[in-house]
């Protein structure tokens, strides 16, 4: 059974809660080992606030590379079938060809790193052929955003929350979904092992 995916309890565990979406995204409840859940909430929240006290910035990228790393070694040793790909830098963008683009048509998943009054990490769990990328944004609002092109949803709880042009992602600026400037972006592709879409198990049929 798939869950509903979740928002955010205060207004700093956007990293964590976007990485249990993207579990909740790609696997079965009951396929989610209690010790996944348990490190994505240890890893995270690592960074401390000005006024001295741990979580209050959120999580680090360092947090999240580690994380990732853990997370593929727990696929390898069997504990669940999921592969993950830390991205930096240029590597995170959203062309043809890109590595992000690819894991969101094969079934996959990613946690971003972008801009919504401040940095903030969301999910992103596909995208369609009108290059309208599929968000679940963990941050829960009561209003429209008021941002050109932006979708609300509300019938897809199990996948999404908005809808977002991918032009939005791709400024080096600090709007509203905004991915930044291209040294300082980060991704995590996720995938289910078993569900992943491979060259092997896909036909594209040319028009």
């Amino acid at each position: 059974m798939k869950n509903p995916l979740r928002y955010q309890l205060s207004e700093y565990d956007c990293g964590p809660t976007s990485m249990l979406n993207a579990l909740a995204f790609l696997f079965e409840r009951e396929d989610i080992p209690p010790e996944a859940v348990r490190n994505i909430m240890l890893y995270c929240l690592d960074c401390y606030g000005s006024d001295g006290v741990s979580g209050k910035s959120g999580t680090s990228c360092a947090a999240m590379m580690f994380l990732s790393n853990w997370l593929n070694g727990f696929g390898r040793i069997g504990r669940l079938h999921i592969s993950t790909q830390y991205l930096s830098g240029p590597a995170v963008n959203f062309g043809q060809n890109s590595r992000l683009r690819d894991a969101l048509r094969c079934g996959g998943a990613a946690v971003v790193r972008l801009h919504f009054d401040g940095e903030h990490y969301v999910t992103l769990t596909g995208i369609d052929e009108n290059d309208m990328v599929r968000v679940f944004d963990p941050y829960y609002l009561d209003q429209p955003l008021d941002t050109d092109g932006v979708q609300m949803v509300y019938d897809h709880p199990c996948e999404y929350n908005r809808l977002v042009p991918r032009p939005c992602f791709e400024r080096e600026t600090h709007e509203v979904y905004a991915l930044g400037e291209i040294d300082t972006r980060e991704a995590i592709l996720l995938f289910n092992d078993q569900t992943r879409l491979t060259a092997e198990n896909t036909i594209e049929y040319m028009i």
